[in-house]
């Protein structure tokens, strides 16, 4: 069945003007400040920015990523988030359809995104992307009928216990901290949307994604700190969207 194009514009647009929150939240929650106030704000002169300078994308390229009052540029990644949301709400409905499914899966990979920013630029994944997306994901879930609510609660139990052995083995075998709470919390939200397989699928792919890209560096002698929780919401992206193809593509490998 074709999506109805003005529906995919609705989802864009709407997508655009959650990226624009996303924004703040990416901002202000890594350093414990509210998200509701103060108003948005030029971060080098303070002024406060007018409504029509804070429509989504579409101000930015008017003021040629500019502030209007100082001239400073703005950084780029504003219109970008605001973009990439849009697409990816616009994306999930033309995908699934106007559906539960569409909306479970755009706002999963709206909080996936905060996530991956925040522990990208902080090293720190808020409680409110991790708590408050698994809140979202078991309501939805709640919503879909009681056998999708039993495997969301299955889902974010093997999530959150898994990675908390894994801190607790860790630790104890290295006498520090192995993985941050964060990420315990991040994996039962994880769970909640895809079930106990996908958090299986989840932690192999972020734990090769990460191997991936630090590996080389660690072998030329740079040591750096690893954000697991970019990788996983990388992982967990593609779970959502193609895990079921990869699990039984896995099955039918095992079968011979």
């Amino acid at each position: 069945m074709t999506t109805d194009p003005f529906i995919l514009v609705i989802a864009g647009v709407f997508g655009m003007m959650l990226g624009s929150f996303l924004n703040v939240c990416i901002v202000r929650l890594p350093v414990d400040q509210s998200v509701v106030r103060p108003r948005s704000r030029c971060p080098r002169c303070g002024r406060e920015v007018a409504p029509y300078d804070n429509i989504p994308v579409m101000s930015w390229l008017l003021l040629r990523g500019k502030c209007r009052n100082c001239k400073e540029p703005i950084s780029i990644q504003y219109p970008l988030v605001e973009l990439v949301v849009g697409l990816m709400w616009a994306g999930a409905v033309w995908y699934y359809g106007p559906s539960l499914t569409a909306i479970a899966a755009a706002l999963f990979g709206t909080i996936l995104l905060g996530i991956a920013l925040t522990d990208a630029r902080h090293y720190i994944i808020p409680d409110e992307f991790s708590v408050g997306g698994l809140g979202i994901g078991l309501l939805i879930a709640v919503i879909a009928g009681w056998p999708a609510f039993v495997t969301a609660l299955i889902g974010a139990a093997t999530g959150f216990g898994i990675l908390l052995f894994v801190a607790w083995a860790g630790e104890k075998a290295f006498k520090k901290e192995a993985m941050g709470g964060g990420d315990i919390k991040m994996m039962a939200m994880v769970g909640a949307f895809v079930g106990w397989q996908g958090v299986l699928l989840t932690i192999f792919g972020g734990s090769l994604l990460g191997t991936l890209v630090f590996l080389p560096l660690r072998l030329v002698g740079k040591n750096v700190l690893v954000p697991f929780g970019v990788f996983l919401a990388a992982a967990a992206g593609i779970t959502f969207v193609f895990g079921d193809e990869i699990i039984r593509w896995y099955a039918a490998y095992l079968q011979g």
